[in-house]
């Protein structure tokens, strides 16, 4: 029997699952992060943390590498021909063959969409917006956090609830429902108190402070607090300029072109609001029909999905 093994690797945890020759899933490891961007190690780093966990799932699941037909990678900060390059090289230094290396936005489209051609727009820690169109050319968007303007995921969310704090506190500019979330969740008696929580962002309890952040930005919008409603105008305009470069520079030619939103601001949080935004503002800028679909498989599915059209 041959099995299939399919990667996702974040900036945070990695997703490493073996599947049968019917896609059935038969194991699934998880471990950390294997974005080489984040690692002083680079490459090197990043490699070791993918090799380990792939050695782990075979060890678990109790199956040779030599029984491995194939490994298809989703990979957080492969974006460019070079880096694909690196990271494949040291992999097969390893003495790894028969495997294929993408960013891990495109893993997406193949976990979610039902046909071969679609968008998948991602917002979970970072964003991404990647597209594989009916001739199969594959283009990637954003990415590049604020050197490509990258807007709506969970850090820029949080680091724009701040502001809008900082905003009411300090410059009177617009009043806001988060201030008074945010003085009461932490005690806030003055706003040098406030400012003093900037440095929170850098402690090693920041994904939960940033969290809570993303909590008041969605509450406030369902208090129709104006300010946080305009910073959501803003994600939906920046989301829908995205899918619809996509349109306009690939070769979509089914009368609806499926959108798939992935990660945990599109798929885990109350976020019907600015969706509803987003669909909105992609149709009318487009001038396309589009649908929109929601992610409900883990991604490392688009992986095994993409090995059976494409490799095997």
């Amino acid at each position: 029997m041959s099995y299939y093994i399919g990667v996702d690797g974040g900036g945070t945890k990695t997703a490493y699952a073996l599947f049968d020759e019917k896609k059935n899933l038969i194991k699934l490891v998880k471990g950390p992060g294997s974005n080489h961007e984040n690692m002083e190690g680079g490459f090197d780093e990043a490699a070791d943390i993918i090799w380990d966990g792939i050695k782990k799932l075979l060890a678990e699941a109790e199956v040779s590498y030599r029984d491995v037909g194939y490994t298809l990678m989703g990979l957080a900060g492969i974006d460019h021909q070079f880096q694909h390059d690196e990271m494949k090289k040291r992999l097969l230094d390893y003495g790894m063959d028969n495997f294929e290396i993408y960013n891990d936005g495109f893993i997406v489209i193949k976990a979610g969409s039902t046909g071969p051609a679609a968008i998948g727009y991602n917002c979970g820690t970072g964003t991404c917006c990647n597209a594989i169109d009916n001739d199969g050319r594959m283009l990637q968007l954003g990415g590049l956090s604020e050197f490509s303007g990258d807007e709506g995921n969970g850090h820029w969310i949080a680091a724009s609830t701040f502001r809008a704090i900082y905003d009411d506190v300090y410059l009177g500019l617009r009043k806001t429902a988060l201030t008074k979330m945010f003085y009461d969740e932490y005690g806030i008696a003055s706003r040098e108190e406030f400012l003093a929580t900037v440095s929170r962002f850098e402690e090693e309890d920041a994904d939960k402070f940033i969290m809570r952040l993303i909590d008041f930005f969605f509450d406030a919008a369902r208090l129709g607090d104006k300010v946080v409603l305009d910073i959501i105008d803003e994600m939906a305009e920046r989301g829908a300029a995205l899918i619809t470069a996509h349109l306009n520079t690939l070769n979509f030619t089914d009368d609806v072109v499926e959108v798939v939103l992935s990660g945990s601001i599109h798929t885990k949080l109350p976020s019907d609001i600015y969706v509803s935004a987003l669909t909105e503002k992609a149709a009318l800028r487009s001038g396309r029909k589009l649908r929109f679909i929601k992610l409900t498989q883990p991604p490392v599915t688009g992986c095994v999905n993409w090995i059976f059209q494409q490799y095997i």
